[in-house]
């Protein structure tokens, strides 16, 4: 239950700008027992944040999270007005007013005459320059950034944000604000974007330039990174629910203070912006939406149409898995549990005997949980036959290979499968980086050949990029999307470029987390918690990059620096660093954190 509080310093606090980040702050700022001065120049704004409070906090009664006694207490701490020389005797003035230095640096000016000497002036922004609005102030001691994040009353993330000017116990009160708000404050330096943003714009600025590139569809760039990377919303989708000019003004502001092609705003996103189809709120961006205001998407000229066919598949009645390591093992697992028979071959029948054995531990994990019965798992074992080279592989239809993410390894072994498999069987690499073309081309039958590329664990991950070349035909195209929904993986399409959709987004990402650290901008715990907290993700990137290795890491980034040859897109030297060190993570013991050892 909402309870008021008495420990900080910062009783009464006017909130500028009654829109929806702004109705949302103050609400947060009422329940907590704080006297709340909502200003907005709009009469029709005022009112409807009196109107979303009564409601919110009525729903609060519904659910018994406040009695109805409680809920007049906070309804009765928020008064609203239309003057700004309400602020007068405000603690703390927070303003969420449009993301434009003319119109936010006027009204700092204005609070300059208005407000007591040690009223603490924080500007919402999530874009702009705190220091260059603090300069506009006569007390730039006094200014800083406190950065919600939407919607207010439910994200636990508070960015502070000090320029150079800032004083510490400015920082320290609102630091301690935020904490009894039943937030958590994370301390970042003044740069466009700060943490959150200033890693999630450019995530989605690259997945708006890869949907505009038409080398994935909206549907399958955002799946990708829901299943794939765990996400609760893929990128376009959530570009849609910011807003594409929201975005492309943060985009704008971080670009001109970085320089960084990444940064700069896909030409889509200005398209969308000055065609009013800003996402949600219009009802039409990337999706299109039942009404403006909605979050019911409907079909438009681009959905695909259900069930469409692919044209004439392969049949497949049995699959050869090539590899021992965690990848094959899992996926030997996924077609035998799906109910093919497979070969899984090693390069030692010693080899392949102790993949299959890894794979009855995992069955037998399953059958411990609840998940998988005896009978079934016993099923699945027998239908997997461990070999020892791939002339076992003589008769299957569907051959998938699992090998050493190195290029020479995989040609190799592609000449082999050539040699050995039948006619008509189609061929697939789970490469992650590497072009497809290029392990095709050491067969004498690049036609039959794709990626197929698995996440780990196989058996959990429900996503399957699938990389056709400019050489795949159609038939295997379709066998291998019409397999992956027989084992029960999600399959997405993309063409045959570095990193697919899921890394070629992600890595990115990591990569500019790193440098973030490098730069000394903010420390691995707080981009961790920056991310997990305000962006949704699973874990924080350094948890992340310890999790898959970052000598694994290391490679994915340097084959994307090498095909886009973009500068934005080189190694950080901190990671290389790390990586020559023997740092590699949590499979050394050691990588961003240290872990103790098993």
């Amino acid at each position: 239950m909402d309870r008021p509080s008495s420990q900080s310093t910062l009783q009464t606090i006017a909130v500028v700008g009654l829109g929806t980040m702004g109705t949302g702050i103050a609400e947060v700022l009422a329940r907590a027992g704080r006297e709340v001065i909502g200003i907005d120049i709009s009469d029709t704004a005022t009112r409807r944040a009196t109107a979303a409070l009564a409601a919110a906090t009525a729903r609060s009664v519904t659910r018994e999270r406040l009695t109805e006694q409680e809920r007049e207490g906070v309804l009765a701490r928020f008064r609203t007005f239309t003057e700004l020389s309400a602020a007068a005797d405000a603690d703390l003035v927070i303003e969420v007013v449009p993301e434009n230095y003319e119109i936010k640096q006027r009204l700092f000016r204005e609070l300059d005459a208005i407000v007591r000497p040690d009223t603490i002036l924080a500007t919402g922004t999530n874009a702009l320059s705190v220091t260059r609005m603090a300069a506009e102030s006569q007390r730039p001691e006094r200014v800083l950034g406190l950065h919600f994040f939407n919607p207010a009353p439910a994200m636990k993330l508070v960015e502070v944000v000090s320029s150079v000017l800032t004083a510490p116990p400015a920082v320290e009160a609102v630091t301690e604000l935020a904490r009894e708000l039943g937030k958590e404050p994370v301390a970042v330096g003044d740069r466009p974007g700060f943490v959150a943003d200033g890693l999630l714009f450019g995530y989605l600025n690259q997945a708006a330039a890869m949907y505009e590139s038409k080398y994935a569809s909206r549907e399958d760039i955002d799946a990708a990174m829901r299943l794939g990377c765990g996400l609760p919303m893929g990128p376009l989708a959530l570009l849609d629910l910011i807003g594409v000019d929201t975005a492309r003004t943060v985009l704008e502001a971080m670009y001109a203070s970085s320089g960084d092609r990444l940064h700069a705003p896909a030409p889509i996103l200005g398209h969308l912006a000055e065609a009013g189809l800003t996402g949600q709120k219009s009802g039409r961006g990337f999706y299109t939406y039942e009404a403006p205001g909605s979050t019911v998407v409907v079909r438009d000229l681009q959905t695909p149409l259900d069930g469409t066919l692919l044209g004439a598949s392969r049949p497949v009645s049995s699959v050869g898995v090539a590899g021992s390591g965690t990848m094959a093992s899992g996926i030997a697992q996924v077609f035998a549990q799906a109910g093919y028979p497979v070969v899984l071959a090693a390069r030692s029948q010693e080899k392949a005997d102790a993949a299959k054995a890894a794979i009855a531990k995992s069955l037998g994990r399953a059958v411990s949980k609840g998940r998988l019965t005896e009978e079934a798992a016993a099923h699945t074992l027998g239908l997997i036959t461990p070999a020892g080279s791939l002339d076992a592989f003589a008769d299957v239809d569907l051959a998938v290979e699992a090998v050493a993410e190195d290029l020479a390894v995989k040609q190799d072994l592609f000449a082999g499968l050539d040699k050995v498999c039948k006619p008509g069987a189609v061929l697939a690499t789970t490469t992650s980086s590497l072009p497809v073309i290029a392990v095709a081309r050491a067969t004498s039958r690049p036609h039959d050949v794709i990626g197929m590329h698995f996440f780990n664990p196989a058996p959990a991950m429900k996503l399957v990029e699938v990389v056709r070349t400019v050489l795949t035909a159609d038939d295997v195209h379709a066998t291998v999307r019409e397999v992956c929904l027989k084992v029960r993986k999600h399959p997405v399409d993309c063409g045959d470029r570095a990193g697919f959709i899921v890394n070629a987004l992600l890595f990115p990402y990591l990569n500019n987390a790193v440098k973030m650290v490098e730069q000394h901008y903010a420390g691995i715990d707080e981009i961790d918690a920056a991310m997990k907290l305000g962006g949704g993700y699973p874990m924080g990137p350094f948890e992340l990059l310890d999790v898959v290795g970052l000598d694994v890491s290391l490679a994915i980034e340097k084959v994307l620096h090498q095909e886009f040859r973009d500068p934005g897109l080189a190694p950080s030297a901190l990671l290389e660093h790390l990586v020559a060190a023997g740092c590699l993570g949590r499979k050394t013991g050691r990588g961003f954190r240290e872990y103790a050892r098993r």
